[in-house]
């Protein structure tokens, strides 16, 4: 583009109206031919044409979202719930990623696409496109929230921990989260909702609106996916990232743990170890299946000292950020463990760089430590997220585990390995790990355990109690749900509105849907705050 145009076109953008005029005049007749809004556009219509109309008496029900992908669920989850009787109020922003700033120009002509892609949604809720709305003023201690949740934003984009508010992107998180949490408050306040419903709840806008229905005491539900394709993560009242499992765990741990439930989640646990795809799960664990003992003795050179496996986490995942006990972060943890096994020769030490950085953009913990350590001794060692070893033979190698948030954590216990588990994950408290909660505590723990790591091994008991653990938490906390955030539109061909919303539906989700409003129903035992485990 020639100097001249740019000039022009940077004029032309600065001019108040000028996004008005360019939908109108040229943009929403060539809508037809941009597949992102114009598909979505066309399978809402179809949605929408096989939503049974709900009858009157429901609930308030007030949904957000923003990026494309969440779009589109929240969009299905609206004319569900709007076919099940609920008035639905869907909120957005028409915001295509959470790290790029924008021009108010860009901004008004993609609300533009929005509006015109949602149209078909309007029949069966109401539609409020947030952009450019007033709000009201933030108290102190609800901006106190924003600025922290700006931090996270900035930790989890940077996919680091220790981050600099200095960093413009902070200025940029801030500036958004700010502004749609005082739209938020000022919506909540004007016309209160019996219930709000959000993804995650823990970062991005998303968590804007959960601290505000949070302080507005404004009964909040977050959801998210994990990697069940037929399953869904919801959490009341506070944000599902944490994975609190402490109710659901109360009400199964004493109830018997069946043969069966045994060799289902063996046989996810097998799949697990062996690098394929089971039943649902849309993620496979490893990129190579387990070779045996020597075989990883070999490859990573080790020799008989007793090992020590560290499995780190991707750092700046949602699963970690405000997750510590008694580090400030993963971060320190890592490096300061680092140190304590420095000097410590006659222990093997193996961190194990976690897989999923292969799909991350972000820095890898290997990165941090050694910017932390120019040079390692030789019984510590560095296995690289590409690196083609099975940490499930790690794990058969190893006398001690170590874990901050990881699930392989859980899986080292019920290999009947002894665990020292120093961040707040959700198998933490549970029986079968060590879970100190100072520094003092976790530098006593490994003196003793590396003193004398066979009497730490877990019991029969303990270990059948991390099988039976895992195996709600696979299967009983997460509910069953009828699509994933991705691919939903495949699954949606095979199982529609329409068949969720029959009596052979609502008989397999409809508590899925009855919890995501806070309608357990008046037979219920649960609690108002209890979880209603799916059967």
């Amino acid at each position: 583009m020639s100097t001249l145009k740019r000039r022009i076109k940077r004029v032309w953008e600065g001019l108040p109206l000028a996004a008005d005029l360019e939908w109108q005049l040229y943009r929403r007749h060539r809508m037809h031919s941009i597949e992102r809004y114009e598909g979505l556009r066309t399978v809402l219509a179809e949605w929408t044409a096989q939503t049974p109309t709900g009858g009157k008496g429901g609930k308030k029900v007030f949904l957000f979202s923003m990026i494309y992908l969440w779009i589109q669920y929240v969009s299905s989850l609206g004319l569900t719930l709007s076919g099940m009787g609920h008035e639905v109020t869907f909120s957005y922003l028409p915001y295509g990623d959470w790290f790029s700033e924008t021009n108010r120009f860009r901004n008004q002509l993609q609300n533009h696409y929005f509006r015109a892609m949602l149209q078909p949604l309007a029949s069966r809720m109401r539609l409020l496109p947030m952009l450019g709305m007033s709000g009201n003023t933030l108290p102190p201690a609800l901006l106190q929230q924003i600025e922290d949740l700006s931090y996270r934003d900035l930790q989890y984009t940077r996919q680091v921990e220790e981050v600099d508010k200095t960093d413009p992107l902070y200025q940029l998180r801030l500036q958004r989260n700010r502004t749609a949490a005082e739209i938020f408050l000022g919506l909540l306040q004007k016309d209160r909702p019996d219930v709000v419903v959000v993804p995650n709840g823990m970062i991005l806008e998303f968590g804007a609106l959960f601290q505000v229905a949070r302080f507005l005491e404004i009964p909040v539900v977050s959801f998210e996916f994990g990697e069940q394709r037929d399953r869904i993560w919801i959490a009341q009242d506070k944000s599902v990232m944490y994975q609190d499992t402490r109710e659901m765990w109360e009400r199964y741990k004493d109830q018997p743990f069946t043969r069966k439930e045994r060799d289902r989640i063996e046989e996810l646990f097998a799949s697990r170890q062996n690098a394929s795809l089971w039943q649902q799960f849309s993620r496979q664990w490893q990129e190579v299946p387990t070779e045996g003992i020597q075989a990883v003795k070999e490859k990573v050179g080790l020799d008989d000292r007793p090992v020590v496996l560290m499995a780190a986490n991707v750092i700046g995942d949602s699963l970690t950020l405000k997750r510590q006990v008694f580090s400030a972060n993963m971060t320190e943890w890592i490096q300061r463990t680092l140190e304590y096994f420095s000097d410590k020769p006659q222990i093997q030490f193996v961190l194990r760089i976690h897989p999923g950085e292969r799909y991350t953009d972000g820095p890898s913990v290997e990165d941090i430590v050694r910017q932390k350590f120019t040079s390692l001794p030789d019984h510590l060692h560095i296995i690289s997220a590409q690196d083609p070893i099975n940490t499930y033979d790690l794990v058969a190698v190893a006398d001690l585990g170590l874990t901050y948030t990881t699930t392989v954590g859980m899986e080292m216990a019920m290999s009947g390995l002894p665990v020292i588990v120093s961040g707040n994950t959700h198998y933490r408290g549970k029986g079968f790990t060590l879970d100190p909660d100072s520094w003092d505590t976790y530098f006593s723990l490994l003196d003793s355990v590396i003193e004398s790591p066979g009497s730490y091994r877990l019991e029969e008991a303990q270990q059948t109690l991390a099988w039976h653990y895992a195996y709600r938490f696979f299967f009983n906390y997460p509910f069953p749900s009828p699509w994933h955030l991705r691919g939903i539109r495949e699954m949606m061909t095979t199982e529609g509105i329409a068949d969720v919303l029959s009596p052979e539906g609502l008989a397999k989700y409809g508590e899925m849907y009855n919890y995501l409003i806070f309608d357990g129903g008046p037979d219920d035992p649960q609690p108002r705050q209890g979880r209603k485990i799916g059967k």
